[in-house]
């Protein structure tokens, strides 16, 4: 699974306290993700993006 958010980000942070082992915050006050995704990962991932309010991340299988 890969997922990038996107520059639609707010910066509310909802990822990045659903699944910190992915997402987290730059100092530009968005959200990154990171490239190498553990698979025990897939389903928090899949949450973040199905939860984020401005559907600024996309996932890939």
């Amino acid at each position: 699974m890969n997922a990038k958010v996107n520059e639609d980000c707010i910066g509310c942070g909802l990822c990045n306290s659903i699944c910190p082992e992915v997402f987290s915050m730059t100092d530009e006050g968005v959200a990154t993700a990171r490239s190498d995704i553990p698979e025990k990962q897939d389903e928090l991932v899949q949450e973040a993006a199905d939860n984020c309010p401005v559907d600024a991340i996309e996932v890939e299988c």
